[in-house]
């Protein structure tokens, strides 16, 4: 009986595992069709975003200006001998580039 009893067990457990060896393979098949689903949902949401920036098609436009002013002052004077001195400078100067960049498009 004792001999009975080790052979149903040993059956059992070979039961258990089988079982879970298909439970496990069950669970990773829909594994895959469920992560091939979240990714077609992925692509349909960016297809729908439209065209995206590539940095090998680019066209970029170009406006610099560039205004400076300076205006220097320079007074002198030595009041004993008379002499008075008064100079004073004033640069105004506008740099203006315009234009466009194209990298390989357009």
């Amino acid at each position: 009986m004792f001999i009975r009893r080790k052979k149903k067990i040993g059956q059992t457990t070979l039961e258990y595992v089988i079982l879970l060896v298909v439970v496990i393979g069950a669970f990773y098949a829909a594994s895959l069709y469920l992560k091939r689903g979240v990714q077609g949902r992925w692509k349909i949401a960016v297809d729908d975003l439209g065209d995206q920036y590539d940095p090998r098609l680019a066209r970029t436009s170009i406006n610099q200006i560039l205004m400076q002013n300076i205006e220097t002052t320079i007074v002198a004077q030595n009041v004993v001998n008379g002499f008075w001195t008064l100079r004073v400078d004033t640069t105004n100067s506008i740099e203006l580039k315009r234009g466009t960049a194209n990298v390989m498009g357009y």
